[in-house]
Parts: C-alpha cells; structure tokens; sequence
C-alpha cells in the first residue's frame, strides 16, 4: 500500500478556463461612445432646442417687454414670404459657385493625384495652405484685389474687358468668385482622396479597348471619382449657402444673402423669433436639397 502511494497518478486534461466576462466587454463601445455623445448634446441637441423654441416666441415681444413661447408657427410663412429672394439668391450663388469651383477643382485634384509626382506633397500644402489664414482675413485680401483702383480692375481695363467706369467690387460676380475661392478647397481635398487611389491598369484597360480619352473619362474616372465629387460637392455647397461674409465685405446690400438677414435678425434688429424661424427654414432647404441629391447620386460608397 504504502508503495503504491508512490505512484504519480496519470493527471487528465487540464479543465477549460471559465469564459470571459462579456457584459464589460459589451459596454466598451458605448462607453467609449459617451464623451461625444455628452459633447453633441449640450452643444448641439440643447442650443437647437432653444433656437426651435425661439422660433415660437411671440413675434411682438422684444428684448425689453421679453418674449413668450405661444406657438406662433405663423413665424415661418412670414419669414419665408418676407425674403424668399434672399433665399433663392443664397442657393443661386452658390450653386454658380459650386460650378465653377468643379471646372477649377476636378482639373487641379486629378492633376495632383495623377501627374503631380514628387511635387504632390507640395501641391497639397498650397491647396490647404490659405486654410491657415482667417477667413474674414482672406475674404478682406479679395476686397482688395478687387477695389476699383486695384491693380486687377485696371488690368481688365487696359485690354478693353472692362469698360472704363466698370467694376468688380460690390457685384454678385465679387460674392461668387469670394464663394469659390474660400471653399474650394472642401472640394478638392475629398476629390484628392479618390483620384489618388483609382487604378491605372482600369486606364489602361480602356484604352486597350479603343476609348479614347474623353470616354475613358466618362466611363472610367468619372464613375471611380464619384465618392470623392459627392463628398467635396456637399462639403462646398452646404457652407456657402448659408454663408454671409462673402456678401457682406464683397457686395452691397443687393447681394445679400440669407445668411446676412439671419445675422441682422439677431444682432441689429434683435428680432429673435425671425431669426430662429430664419435659421430652421434655412435647415430644412439644405437638407431637402442635400437628400435629394444624395438619392440621385447614389450613397453607397459615400455613408
């Protein structure tokens, strides 16, 4: 017995460990989810809020008498009637400018991604480069540019494209040509990012089958581009249809846009609940317009 005791027993398989807890696991994305969600909540959701609240107040109130949410939706059809050409005007601007910006920006992004070679890096830093000065300051620059004594109006002048007494400043073309200036590199950069990864061997496929080069553009870079043009098209549009320092420094009161009548309804003429009204009607245009050419576009490749 006693040597028996002595003999190591043979030992089975070890047992298997018990599972990991997966509750904290489950939790870690949301947690990690909480800082922006808290951000976005008492900076966005919260001030949108009050501004929808605003949008109600009684339109006869005032900062001195104060103001009393009584459900006045009549805010809206009077704001929108008041100045639908403000409205029609920011959308016109802008879509002009969205347009230029594609014959300016589409060339230069395929250029850098395509052609650029060891200059590429370069190219990109003066594309983003005016992005580090202010906005209010570039537009200013432009104002400028295009005073009636600048170098660049007397220019036109000399070889007869403008007439003696014409100008550039205080026109829609100012507001247009700042519009495009300023936000084209929203455009360019997303525009970039796509060209930059497209396949050369798809080029060269196409012209293996006999496209030439205008069909090779439309039928391959083209369609292969599209994330990229969707995303640079909204980021360039949905800022400059709601912008105002453009037509504020670079046109006249004739150029105005909504945004400059948002920024008069709660800065000079204190008249909260238009402005609110303003601002939602504004929202809602965009996201309207934004939506729709979403679904035109396709978004598969985009959200």
């Amino acid at each position: 017995m006693s040597a028996l005791a002595h003999v190591p027993t043979p030992s089975g398989p070890a047992a298997p460990a018990p599972p990991p807890r997966r509750g904290r696991h489950r939790l870690l994305p949301y947690l990690l989810l909480l800082p922006g969600a808290a951000w976005l909540f008492v900076f966005f959701a919260v001030p949108l809020l009050q501004l929808a609240a605003a949008s109600l107040y009684d339109p006869s109130g005032s900062l001195s008498t104060g103001y009393a949410l009584t459900w006045a939706f009549s805010n809206y059809p009077d704001a929108l009637q008041a100045y639908w050409p403000q409205f029609a005007r920011s959308f016109g601007y802008a879509g002009i400018a969205l347009v230029l910006a594609l014959l300016l920006g589409y060339p230069l992004a395929y250029a850098i991604a395509q052609k650029a070679g060891r200059w590429k890096n370069l190219l990109l830093v003066c594309v983003v480069a005016p992005m580090f000065t202010s906005f209010l300051v570039r537009t200013l620059a432009w104002k400028t540019i295009l005073s009636d004594n600048g170098w660049f109006v007397g220019l036109l002048r000399d070889v007869h494209l403008l007439a003696p007494d014409g100008r550039l400043l205080a026109t829609p073309f100012a507001v247009i040509l700042g519009l495009t200036y300023n936000f084209l590199p929203f455009l360019v950069l997303p525009l970039y990012a796509s060209l930059e990864r497209l396949d050369h061997r798809l080029l060269e496929a196409a012209g293996d089958l006999y496209a030439n080069p205008v069909q090779t553009f439309r039928r391959v870079t083209l369609p292969l581009s599209m994330p990229g043009l969707i995303a640079g098209t909204l980021l360039f549009f949905i800022p400059a249809t709601g912008d105002y320092i453009n037509a504020e420094l670079l046109g006249t009161p004739n150029e105005y846009m909504i945004g400059n009548v948002i920024d008069s309804a709660f800065l000079v003429r204190l008249d909260y609940p238009q402005g609110a009204a303003l601002s939602f009607l504004l929202m809602a245009a965009i996201l309207a317009v934004v939506f729709g050419y979403l679904r035109r576009a396709g978004t598969e490749e985009v959200l």
